[in-house]
């Protein structure tokens, strides 16, 4: 006891606080601190909200706005320039007996089909080819993209002088193997065929790198077990392949069809200065350029209004689909 309170005793002081600085608290007075805490706590709460709000605002003043001052045009009467006059339903009404939306419908629907079709079995089909180890194939997987990258009205002018009916290139090959040379403008199935074949070309790369990314995620292991029990590549492709990227094919799918509800700058810059009617005869008329046609043209917003509604609803129509797609589909694989 002695030796330890000599030791404390021997001890150097502890040095007194210079003079004019006062010794720090890491407490700090209470109401300090607590101002301290509230706002470190208000800045947890809205930094995120802050961070999306740019988000938000540029989706109401381009987003919802517009779709919600659509709505209301659809309802009304009014021309450019004009005021709008109450019709309620009225719009809707004349567009179901307008043979000229129906006709704009079922070409929607037709070109839909033979654009969508086509170009997701060929962008499939290059996919799997992508996916074996070829020489070059980081040239070829960039190359399948360069249409995609092409602007539309370049590659539609391109492929309108292929398809002209007196000095195409498409023509002129149909000749060479004896066969007569085809109207690619005025006739309806083959011109919605050039039209289409401008979709395929532009969309089958870009959709064959989505396969291609969803094709390299499949587990080695599967392919391993298939060939050990004497699967063909063709057999593993079906079998394989083709179970584990459904949900991307769902997806392709959806997009696509969603693409082609929305098709305008094909069919217009194809027909020149008839491509705002959709041919002479409206034989490759869509949704997009019939309400282009009525709100620019003739000047009736409101009909073209109803139009755009339409087409939101057919676009809701088929995202139910796919969510009803999706819930069979878990369905089956859960049981």
């Amino acid at each position: 006891m002695a030796t330890s309170a000599r030791a404390a005793n021997d001890s150097p002081p502890i040095p007194p606080a210079p003079a004019g600085r006062p010794v720090r608290s890491s407490a700090g007075p209470p109401e300090k601190q607590s101002w301290r805490s509230r706002l470190y706590r208000w800045d947890l709460k809205a930094t995120p909200y802050a961070f999306v709000a740019p988000f938000f605002l540029c989706f109401a003043a381009f987003g919802l706005f517009p779709l919600l001052y659509t709505g209301w045009l659809s309802l009304h009467q009014i021309s450019l320039g004009g005021e709008g006059e109450w019709r309620g339903l009225d719009n809707y009404i004349r567009l179901w007996d307008s043979q000229f939306f129906w006709n704009a419908l079922r070409n929607t629907f037709t070109l839909g089909v033979i654009s969508t079709v086509p170009q997701l079995l060929m962008a499939l089909g290059l996919a799997h080819l992508l996916n074996y180890k070829l020489r070059g194939r980081a040239f070829f997987r960039v190359a399948v993209l360069a249409p995609y990258a092409t602007s539309i009205a370049a590659a539609t002018l391109v492929f309108t002088q292929l398809f002209n009916a007196d000095y195409g290139l498409i023509n002129s090959a149909l000749g060479w193997v004896g066969f007569d040379p085809v109207d690619w403008q005025s006739s309806k199935w083959p011109a919605q065929i050039a039209i289409s074949t401008i979709v395929i070309w532009r969309w089958t790369g870009y959709n064959a790198l989505i396969y291609l990314a969803a094709m390299q995620a499949v587990p080695g292991e599967l392919y391993e077990a298939a060939a050990i029990d004497g699967a063909s590549r063709w057999r593993q492709f079906i079998s394989v392949t083709i179970p584990s990227i459904r949900p991307t094919i769902l997806f392709t799918i959806v997009v696509s069809t969603i693409g082609s509800t929305q098709l305008f700058g094909e069919p217009m810059l194809y027909g020149g200065s008839i491509g705002i009617s959709g041919g002479s005869g409206g034989q490759y008329q869509t949704l997009s350029l019939l309400m282009y046609e009525k709100g620019w043209v003739t000047g009736a917003l409101g009909q073209a209004s109803a139009i755009a509604w339409v087409m939101l609803a057919l676009l809701l129509l088929i995202g139910l689909v796919q969510v009803l797609f999706k819930r069979l589909n878990r369905r089956k694989l859960e049981g």
